[in-house]
């Protein structure tokens, strides 16, 4: 960028660091909400209520059908991208 370049945007600067911020917060959250460790991690906690008698079977089987869903989707998603783990 020359002198002249460089101060004529010289005012954007802000908002070149206000985007950057933001997108470094999207792609961190985005990293965070496709994570499947914490629904691996529900689902242990899952079958240790089951195993001390905190569920019963019945919503043990509904709640690790849903997880197991949600899971299913995280591991495609994360194919998609092509960063399986």
């Amino acid at each position: 960028m020359g002198l002249i370049t460089s101060l004529l945007t010289l005012p954007l600067t802000p908002v070149r660091g206000t985007v950057w911020v933001l997108d470094r917060v999207l792609l961190t959250a985005e990293r965070e909400y496709y994570d499947p460790e914490p629904v691996r991690r529900e689902l242990r906690q899952l079958e240790r209520q089951l195993l001390d008698g905190a569920l019963t079977p019945e919503e043990f089987d509904r709640r690790e059908d849903e997880l197991l869903d949600r899971l299913e989707w995280l591991e495609a998603h994360q194919q998609r991208l092509g960063t399986a783990s």
